[in-house]
């Protein structure tokens, strides 16, 4: 016998305890049962006895097809898993000196990966004696803001670390 998965419901030979609370196949209450008298049932309707609420006192146990009991549960959760959103983290980087058309192919970006669902950093970078000028940034980062105001939310303000300025941006 293989080691017993923790998550997955004792089944079969594996239920010690003395007595069950038994569910039939077709999901009528058959009471308290001797696990023995339980097993001998679930082998005569040529099925598996699971024990599906290990909690309980004493535990519930059920007559049913195992391998599509576990089918049924692996379909669920992949189902589950297909309907589940997860944001990403983009990152975006610009000068201070950027150009227009640069500017606005950097909005697009950062206005498509918004609409898709993920955050987006973006981080200003100075450069040598751009430090010495840095409301040129600052200006770069306002008009982000002001053109992203209906379509994001500043979700981290800018902040300065060294030559660089992050700003967060989440979707609306």
């Amino acid at each position: 016998m293989k080691p017993q998965d923790p998550k997955e419901p004792r089944v079969n030979d594996r239920i010690r305890i003395p007595q069950v609370r038994l569910i039939g196949a077709s999901g009528e209450p058959l009471g308290i049962v001797n696990t023995p008298e339980a097993m001998r049932l679930a082998r005569e309707a040529a099925l598996d006895l699971v024990e599906v609420a290990a909690a309980a006192r004493p535990p519930v146990c059920r007559i049913m097809d195992f391998s599509r009991y576990k089918y049924e549960q692996a379909k669920k959760s992949k189902e589950a898993r297909k309907h589940q959103r997860s944001t990403h983290l983009k990152e975006i980087r610009v000068r201070p000196r950027i150009e227009e058309h640069d500017y606005h192919t950097k909005l697009t970006h950062l206005e498509k990966f918004l609409k898709r669902g993920d955050k987006v950093k973006l981080t200003l970078v100075f450069r040598g004696r751009e430090m010495a000028h840095q409301e040129f940034g600052k200006r770069v980062l306002d008009r982000f803001i002001t053109d992203l105001a209906p379509t994001a939310l500043v979700e981290r303000a800018p902040i300065q670390e060294g030559r660089m300025i992050f700003l967060t941006f989440a979707p609306r």
